[in-house]
């Protein structure tokens, strides 16, 4: 028995034989929750452990991910339930590189392919960005997905390649080891299937024992807020991402956090190939004026954190500096930057049904759609389509004519195409009179 098991278990000797008893109850910890009470330090140590042990059931664990959804948890309680999920694995370490490391979490969304940009932007200063990725899991797209659309593209790294890399090169965007954080790779997967996922706790605490033990120097959140994100509301995500930089700030990470508007698609595209070919228009100088927007304020933010100064990290973007080191970062890792990406076998266009300006678009409803064309997984293993996904052929503030696209839905499979058009029914707001844009993409800032 090793690690935390070792304080939290201990050993009798009973006629002859020698046993392991818990230093603590399941239930009691469960009740002390559910009451409204705090939970020890040790006590969380010892849960955490047990569950990873498997010494706490999955029932047991459910019930108190259900308590802490209801009744919270105070700062104390955070802090240490992010260091034992930290502590049940192992830790990235990247003092030995020449150059400082920065790294971005987006809480997810719909659209939302901002590290495909970002990662070679931030490298062009000189910053090393380890930026360990998933997979997408409903109605949010993961990175991973959208960079395997690449062909010969490789997720998994070894821990030498990924320093080699990053000291060599730069950008690094990669799948995350399982030994970082394993408590909570178990418990996510438990929360997901419990309706615990949006839990202000269990969330801040999840993202930033992973993040933590990554070994960035600095590190900058994306805190999504709107229909398509985890947090509907600007209150519950600024808690969230005041809890999340209080956290990466007490264990010596440079932390802050953007808030950034998910009410409506990022971009013009969602669906993995869709998105990568999306993101290489924004590295050669174009692109969608949001994508772009948050590329350049999350690079500026990462740059300056990481102690390179004020940088116009636009100007890398225009000039093809952030373009070279994209071809380079996917040739590093077995792509081919110039090959075709898949497309769809099968098409089909949603157009308005009236003339007018564009006032709303949901979202969730969008993401839900893709999901349903291919582009997303119900379950954790789950195949997806790379070609699946939608194109918005007209964004919130422009106008469009009765008759014309508004979306074309790309699939494999065409019987999908009826339950992604019955999603997108009522998704969009069309209205003759109006006079609006959207605004910027950034809400607030939390340092």
């Amino acid at each position: 028995m090793g690690g935390l098991a070792k304080l939290y278990a201990v050993q009798h000797s009973f006629y002859g034989r020698t046993i392991m008893v818990e230093r603590f109850d399941a239930v009691d910890i469960i009740t002390t929750k559910r009451d409204g009470g705090t939970l020890s330090p040790d006590q969380i140590d010892w849960v955490l452990d047990a569950y990873t042990r498997g010494r706490v059931g999955d029932e047991q664990m459910a019930a108190l991910a259900m308590a802490i959804r209801i009744r919270g948890m105070d700062s104390g309680e955070i802090r240490q339930w992010t260091r034992a999920m930290i502590a049940s694995g192992e830790r990235m370490d990247f003092g030995t590189l020449s150059k400082p490391t920065a790294d971005k979490h987006s809480t997810g969304g719909v659209g939302d392919k901002i590290t495909l940009p970002l990662a070679p932007l931030v490298a062009v200063f000189g910053v090393a960005v380890p930026q360990l990725s998933g997979r997408g899991l409903g109605h949010t797209g993961g990175t991973l997905d959208k960079l395997e659309s690449i062909p010969g593209w490789r997720a998994d790294l070894t821990n030498e390649e990924i320093h080699a890399q990053l000291e060599d090169l730069g950008p690094v965007i990669c799948a995350a080891g399982t030994g970082l954080a394993p408590a909570d790779k178990k418990l996510y997967a438990l929360r997901d299937t419990t309706g615990t996922v949006d839990s202000i706790p269990l969330i801040a605490s999840s993202i930033m024992s992973k993040k933590i033990a990554e070994g960035t120097g600095t590190l900058v959140l994306d805190v999504k807020v709107g229909s398509g994100a985890f947090m509907k509301r600007l209150p519950d995500a600024q808690e969230l991402a005041r809890t999340m930089v209080e956290l990466g700030t007490g264990a010596g990470v440079s932390t802050s956090a953007l808030i950034t508007d998910m009410s409506v698609p990022l971009g013009r595209t969602v669906g993995n190939a869709l998105e990568v070919r999306e993101s290489v228009e924004v590295l050669a100088g174009g692109g969608p004026r949001d994508v772009v927007e948050l590329t350049v304020a999350l690079a500026t933010e990462m740059v300056s954190r990481a102690g390179e100064g004020e940088r116009d990290v636009a100007a890398a973007l225009k000039d093809g500096r952030a373009m070279d080191m994209w071809r380079r970062m996917i040739s590093a890792q077995g792509g081919d930057p110039d090959a075709p990406l898949p497309t769809a076998r099968e098409k089909q266009h949603v157009r308005a049904t009236k003339s007018g300006i564009v006032t709303e678009m949901d979202a969730l409803r969008v993401g839900y759609a893709s999901w349903r064309l291919g582009a997303g997984r119900a379950r954790k293993g789950d195949a997806v389509q790379a070609a699946a996904g939608i194109e918005i052929h007209k964004v919130v503030g422009e106008a469009i004519e009765a008759g014309e696209p508004l979306f074309t839905l790309h699939t494999d499979e065409p019987n999908r195409f009826e339950r992604a058009v019955d999603m997108l029914d009522g998704a969009t707001i069309i209205d003759g009179n109006a006079a609006q844009s959207r605004g910027s993409v950034i809400l607030d800032r939390v340092s």
